[in-house]
């Protein structure tokens, strides 16, 4: 495929869709599908058959719709009218244009207009839910890889440099690195072989932003990895995704094929000279595997543990080649921010957190779901406007944010703004997009020795302050979750969160604290209220 016929297909294609008198898209992301979407799907299909219809309306599958507390969802393109709880038997209804008919679905129509969808910024989920992921052609007609087409042809690779650092954008799996600047290092290295690996492990409890994405919207993230490796010079990448993640893993399979047949990916993109390609490598299931160092050793053949930096990837990778590394969801703001320019991304968001992030509401919230949200939002506007507050008109208690690295945050901080400086100054990351909220039922100190136990399990055992101290810090919370604690072992609960803090040889045990620290911080008199529980039945 050349860059004139990619124009040619994608305005084909609008032209095709819009003659269908309707398109229903059911979602198939994994939340909907575990809910039984593939059969309201099939119902569907064999409704439009039924009637008739099959030049008239196409049923295709899509990305996550948000509001997975409500699949399975559909959505009916000829009015935009969302549906959720479908049943299989329901299909005739959305089949059908008769309004007495749709007037049986009237109670499962889902308000679009209501604070969840309105106050949302969709840049990354943008094509979420109005595609079907399966389909390039699909991705085309919403004008995916025109961007790549338009650096291949019009920029140079520092001018594509240039645009990401203009935007702001900062590494959206936890650390949030200015982008521009990681692309650049990797840039001036000499070596004739570089790499641009996508982090996909995706292992943060509550946590499914990337899968979501890379369920929904696969060929984003391809052509962000394209644009990267014509930025930096490598010609070659590799996804590196969760074994869990099947579906996922599915949908990257045929949209690197789909990739690659039209010379979008392979030794000659869109007819250029610019040569890259991507590969798979799936991992088994190890959180340290999360952390770059232990990732490259993964994708190498070896044990995934992290080694010592510098030197850091950029010099030294990926079999010591220079080597990108960004997570999913950075790679799928890259094609955007080419398309539309840095200064617009930069436009949205704060001073120093530009544009928006996804995050995955969980716990005890009304809208359990996906949602994207500029960067600056209030911890109040996420969830209590967006995700629809706490179930039963029960009270607030904290929200966990960053993942097992992250912190609880009470409910003193509703009003602060969710960006990197604001969290990280109440003892919170961003991290990759986690957010766990908490009602007044919530143990603190459960929740400590929740994560605790979380991040014991998965040490990769290489240090001794991780291997030893993450166990040691479980068994004392456990012990006083059991009503068994001491006043010695609250002082050594604070001495090891330092001594992992300060000692551990990577993100994982330095940030494995993180949740007790905050606890402590914050929810000290649970703390205290437990060892006076234990005096008291000692006495």
């Amino acid at each position: 495929m050349t860059i004139e016929e990619l124009s040619d297909i994608q305005e084909q294609e609008q032209a095709r869709q819009q003659k269908l008198a309707n398109r229903i898209y059911c979602c198939t992301a994994a939340g909907c599908v575990s809910c039984g979407a593939d059969r309201v799907r099939q119902s569907l299909h064999a409704e439009v058959k039924k009637a008739g219809l099959q030049e008239q309306v196409e049923v295709c599958g899509s990305g996550c719709m948000g509001l997975c507390s409500q699949g399975p969802l559909v959505r009916s393109a000829a009015d935009d009218a969302l549906y959720g709880h479908v049943s299989p038997e329901e299909a005739a209804a959305l089949v059908s244009g008769n309004p007495v008919d749709r007037q049986l679905l009237a109670g499962k129509r889902i308000d679009t207009t209501a604070p969840f969808f309105a106050l949302q910024h969709k840049i990354v989920l943008a094509n979420s839910g109005v595609m079907d992921p399966e389909i390039l052609n699909d991705y085309i007609a919403v004008g995916g890889y025109q961007a790549l087409a338009h650096a291949v042809t019009e920029l140079s690779p520092p001018e594509v440099i240039e645009e990401i650092k203009q935007s702001g954008l900062r590494g959206r799996g936890g650390a949030g690195y200015p982008t521009g600047l990681k692309w650049e290092l990797v840039a001036k290295q000499s070596s004739q072989i570089k790499y641009v690996v996508c982090n996909a492990d995706e292992g943060d409890p509550g946590a499914f932003m990337d899968r979501s994405v890379l369920e929904g919207d696969p060929h984003r993230v391809l052509e962000g990895m394209a644009l990267a490796g014509y930025a930096v010079g490598a010609q070659q990448g590799y996804i590196y995704v969760r074994g869990e993640y099947g579906l996922a893993i599915q949908r990257l399979q045929t949209a690197i094929k789909q990739a690659e047949r039209a010379d979008l990916l392979g030794n000659r993109v869109l007819g250029t000279g610019f040569q890259f390609r991507v590969d798979l490598r799936i991992g088994a299931g190890a959180f340290v595997c999360g952390e770059e160092t232990a990732l490259i050793a993964s994708i190498e053949g070896k044990r995934g543990q992290p080694r010592q930096r510098p030197p850091y990837p950029p010099e030294s990778g990926l079999w010591e080649r220079p080597t990108l590394i960004n997570n999913v969801e950075t790679f799928a703001n890259i094609p955007p921010i080419i398309a539309k320019g840095g200064e617009w991304f930069a436009s949205i968001g704060t001073a120093g957190s530009k544009g928006t992030k996804v995050f995955a509401l969980a716990g005890k919230i009304v809208n359990t779901g996906l949602i994207e949200a500029p960067m600056g939002a209030s911890l109040r506007t996420i969830i209590f406007d967006i995700g629809g507050g706490i179930p039963d008109g029960g009270r607030f208690k904290a929200a966990q944010t960053g993942g097992p690295s992250g912190g609880c945050i009470p409910e003193q901080f509703l009003d602060v703004p969710v960006d990197y400086e604001s969290l990280a100054k109440i003892g919170s990351i961003m991290g990759s997009g986690g957010l766990i909220v908490m009602d007044e039922s919530s143990d603190m100190v459960d929740v400590a020795r929740f994560f605790m136990e979380f991040c014991m399990d998965e040490s990769c055992g290489k240090c001794i302050p991780c291997r030893v101290g993450t166990v040691q810090m479980h068994d004392i919370l456990a012990r006083m979750t059991r009503g068994e604690g001491t006043p010695a072992d609250l002082d050594m609960l604070e001495q090891l969160c330092t001594l992992l803090r300060e000692t551990s040889l990577c993100g994982l045990g330095q940030t494995a604290p993180n949740p007790v620290l905050s606890t402590l911080r914050f929810f000290r008199h649970e703390y205290d209220a437990k060892l006076a529980a234990s005096r008291g039945g000692a006495q």
